[in-house]
């Protein structure tokens, strides 16, 4: 083998990239570093170094028109020459981005994954390796840098990545740089695509590839590539250490329950900095929130919320997704369901008495019951928060159904006199997704249920009470 193969087979096996029963699907645009990365992974494997099957794949973004069509038909030819099996796929990267309003780069990147991925489960591949090396990564810790990272961050592209699905991204040329590559295809007199978009600075990417590393490299003493890349290893070691921590602590510190995630703050605020930084970011993805647009920024205010000592502050995080401190609490949800619109808030519906009303996802029903031991007897057995009695002679009709409105008064039961709602719930710690989703139902005077918080004082039942207005509400839709 050339030495660059041997530098390529050392890493792959110091790393643990490929197992013996790995089967290795390779992605080959046709440009410099991915036919290098083909070649090599041939070479090694013919020297016996591992067995595995490999299926060389091709992602036709066609935004180049006719020189994107010679890329593929240059990788089929090399994948041929090579005898390996190929697949190609041909994505609509333009119309996938006017559809998402997505850079075009962006759209790329996330297709160009999605693909690869579904590839591989198609073909039951678990690692997909791509040919990312020193001076990509290089390009990624400046890219970080300047929209604002973390110490995970800093660790640029590492050797694995492992998605949800147990598939894993593998990347045997990060121990290597450009020039050794171009060196290398150069050894063994092989041709290469060139992307002429490689060299357009309106990309964020090749500005810093061909304007900003140049620059700083002028300014440092040896190569700044490899001195980014000692960077990324230590930041890579500081953030395996962090995670080795917050597996100790998180059974005790976060509470997962269907789509929300509780962090208990005490817990929480005694970890060290960066643990904290990896339980929230944990939290999220969770949470399925993806982390591509969560920056700095967005940890910053999380952790400053943490250490506020006011419930029901909430803070918005990027695709979605909500995180409010609640009674020595941290909470993590996706934020589609949980916040009442305009529309609701301003909707007001009567109910039937006695039948059904449905308002919106809830379902009413109304019963009028005469007093009596027996109806009270099936009323201790019968009744949850779902289910309240009223005398019906304090009732003023029509009653109706709405969402809480600012300025709401009520006399809660068992209280001295009105209060408002929002001061009501709060004292009463309601939890904020009981709060979100609490209905009003009132009568022509007066609030006479905060459902399924409490009802009113003014229309409880009494020893002198004739005839009972049984009111329940249940959810008939299960919100997002």
């Amino acid at each position: 083998m050339l030495e660059f193969e041997k530098k390529v087979a050392g890493f792959i096996k110091t790393n643990g990239l490929f197992g013996p029963a790995d089967k290795i699907l390779l992605a080959v645009s046709g440009g410099a570093d991915s036919t290098a990365l083909m070649y090599a992974v041939c070479a090694i494997k013919n020297e016996n170094i591992f067995s595995n099957d490999i299926l060389c794949v091709h992602i036709n973004h066609q935004l180049r028109g006719a020189e994107s069509d010679g890329d593929e038909v240059f990788v089929i030819a090399q994948a041929d020459k090579l005898n390996l099996t190929i697949t190609t796929r041909r994505l609509d990267v333009r119309g996938f981005a006017r559809k998402n309003k997505l850079s075009i780069e962006t759209a790329a990147r996330k297709l160009r994954i999605e693909s690869l991925l579904d590839i591989a489960k198609a073909n039951d591949y678990k690692k997909v390796a791509t040919a990312h090396q020193k001076d990509d990564n290089a390009e990624t810790l400046i890219h970080r840098m300047i929209r604002g990272t973390g110490f995970r961050g800093l660790g640029g592209i590492w050797p694995l990545r492992t998605f949800a699905n147990s598939t894993s991204f593998v990347r045997p040329l990060l121990c290597v740089s450009r020039d050794e590559i171009i060196e290398y295809l150069k050894e063994r007199n092989l041709k290469w695509r060139d992307d002429h978009t490689n060299i357009d600075c309106t990309y964020r990417r090749n500005f810093i590839r061909h304007r900003l590393l140049p620059a700083l490299q002028q300014q440092c003493d040896g190569s700044i590539t490899e001195q980014l890349a000692e960077l990324a290893g230590s930041a890579q070691k500081f953030y395996n250490l962090v995670c080795s921590e917050t597996e100790k602590v998180w059974p005790g510190t976060v509470m997962v329950s269907g789509e929300k995630v509780t962090l208990n703050l005490k817990s929480f605020l005694a970890q060290p900095p960066a643990v904290r930084v990896e339980i929230v970011r944990r939290s999220l993805t969770h949470l399925s929130s993806g982390e591509r647009d969560l920056t700095h920024r967005h940890y910053k205010r999380v952790l400053q919320l943490a250490k506020q000592n006011i419930s029901g502050r909430q803070i918005e995080l990027p695709n979605g997704f909500v995180v409010w401190r609640e009674y020595g609490n941290l909470i993590f949800v996706r934020a589609k369901g949980t916040m009442q619109s305009k529309e609701q808030v301003s909707e007001c519906m009567e109910i039937q008495v006695p039948g059904q009303t449905r308002f919106g996802e809830y379902l009413i029903e109304t019963v009028v019951l005469e007093t009596g031991k027996a109806n009270f007897e099936r009323f201790k057995v019968e009744k949850n928060e779902f289910i309240e009695w009223f005398d019906l002679d304090k009732v003023r009709p029509p009653i109706v159904v709405r969402f809480r409105q600012q300025g709401d008064n009520f006399w809660p039961l068992g209280l001295a006199g009105e209060k408002k709602v929002g001061k009501f719930l709060t004292s009463a710690k309601v939890p904020r997704q009981i709060r979100i989703k609490a209905l009003i139902v009132a009568d022509a005077e007066k609030i006479i249920w905060l459902w399924p918080i409490r009802i009113g004082e003014q229309a409880k039942i009494t020893g002198k009470t004739r005839k009972i207005l049984q009111l329940q509400i249940a959810e008939t839709i299960a919100a997002d």
